[in-house]
C-alpha cells in the first residue's frame, strides 16, 4: 500500500538527481524520473526506507514532452537529373 498520494505539481524537480522529488518521512527523498512517467510509471520509491508514493500526473503531459525532444527526421537529398537543352 501507499505511503501517500501526491500530485506531480507538488514534487520538485531534480536537476542533480534527474528525477522528480518528494520527501519522505525518513528524511531522503522519494524519487522518479521522466522516462519512468513516460513509460506509465506511477511509483515514486525512497532509496532509504521501503515507503513509495503513488504520483498523480497527466502521462499525455510526459509524452508530448518525450515527442518535442524527438529528432526531426531528415529527409534524403534526391539528386537532380540532367536536363538536355535543345
Amino acid at each position: 500500500m501507499s505511503y501517500d498520494d501526491v500530485e506531480i505539481e507538488d514534487m520538485q524537480w531534480s536537476e542533480e538527481l534527474n528525477s522528480y522529488t518528494y520527501p519522505c518521512p525518513c528524511g531522503d527523498l522519494f524519487q522518479i524520473t521522466k522516462e519512468d512517467l513516460r513509460l506509465g510509471e506511477e511509483i515514486a520509491r525512497c532509496p532509504s526506507c521501503s515507503l513509495y508514493i503513488t504520483v498523480i500526473y497527466n502521462m499525455e503531459d510526459f509524452q508530448e514532452d518525450q515527442s518535442k525532444n524527438k529528432p526531426k527526421k531528415i529527409e534524403p537529398v534526391k539528386q537532380q537529373q540532367p536536363l538536355a537543352v535543345a
